[in-house]
């Protein structure tokens, strides 16, 4: 992970404000500064912002790309449960979401929380687990603003997600004792980017720079699918070889990602209704 340091920058946060900072600068092992603009340091590359509109990760310095923030409540995540084709999605029948059947997610590298939000959205009650300090901030922070500024659509479906601080390995390897297998893991591994894809927006390229890439993709995989009750998919770029040489029951192909489907059993003709 590249380096970066911690800004409150925002006078009138409270203390439980400026703790949650402290405790993210010490996880990050990153220096906290107060009241400083990100525009005036050279280093170290990131900042990770803690401000009156939220938490967003910005390069430091002038005329860099725009900030990193996780927005439920509008942009193109909202554009999405509203307008993204509902059941019709690929995600959707990759999970195996049907009118009576919304399984348990667990996500397991939940990232910026895109795709577990539209899984929400259409029914599933999902688990979310991120073990980067960094991103889980910036999850974390999205959904307390989604929680405060929703109205009761919305409410309902960040009342399906929950967020764990944790290590998905050690998660998968020993789950909490009192909760059962999930339906279905999810996983969508972050792999570098290769080059300066004009696809991907300069801001998730420094995203993808300071978290780094999945390394342990490959046991991820493995571990999900000896705890998932009847499926694993996996999110893929297209044309990327198989994860772990681990060939899929099947696929679900798109123009730019695909889903591998590993089965362990058939979906039952109603679960969760």
């Amino acid at each position: 992970m590249v380096q970066t340091v911690v800004i409150v920058n925002d006078a009138g946060s409270n203390s439980a404000r400026r703790a949650e900072a402290a405790i993210t600068a010490r996880a990050l092992g990153a220096e906290l500064l107060l009241q400083v603009n990100p525009a005036d340091l050279q280093q170290p590359q990131f900042a990770l912002v803690f401000a009156a509109d939220g938490v967003s990760l910005q390069q430091t310095g002038r005329k860099v790309p725009g900030p990193v923030r996780v927005d439920f409540l509008a942009g193109a995540v909202n554009h999405r449960r509203l307008f993204g084709g509902g059941k019709g999605q690929m995600i959707a029948k990759a999970v195996g979401v049907q009118a009576r059947v919304k399984p348990h997610v667990l996500d397991a590298t939940a990232g910026l929380g895109r795709d577990g939000f539209v899984l929400a959205t259409l029914g599933c009650q999902v688990t979310m687990l991120e073990r980067s300090p960094l991103v889980w901030a910036l999850l974390n922070d999205g959904l307390q603003r989604a929680h405060a500024g929703a109205d009761a659509e919305l409410s309902e479906i960040i009342n399906r997600l929950s967020l764990e601080s944790v290590d998905a390995r050690d998660y998968l390897c020993t789950p909490p004792k009192k909760s059962s297998p999930p339906d279905v893991i999810y996983l969508d591994p972050m792999f570098p980017i290769r080059g300066k894809s004009a696809d991907v927006k300069k801001e998730m390229q420094a995203f993808h720079q300071v978290v780094g890439a999945d390394l342990d993709a490959a046991e991820l995989l493995a571990d999900a699918r000896a705890l998932a009750t009847y499926r694993v998919v996996v999110k893929r770029p297209r044309k990327a070889p198989d994860l772990a040489d681990m060939t899929p029951s099947y696929r679900l192909e798109g123009k730019s990602s695909r889903f591998d489907i590993y089965t362990r059993q058939k979906l039952p003709a109603e679960l969760n209704p």
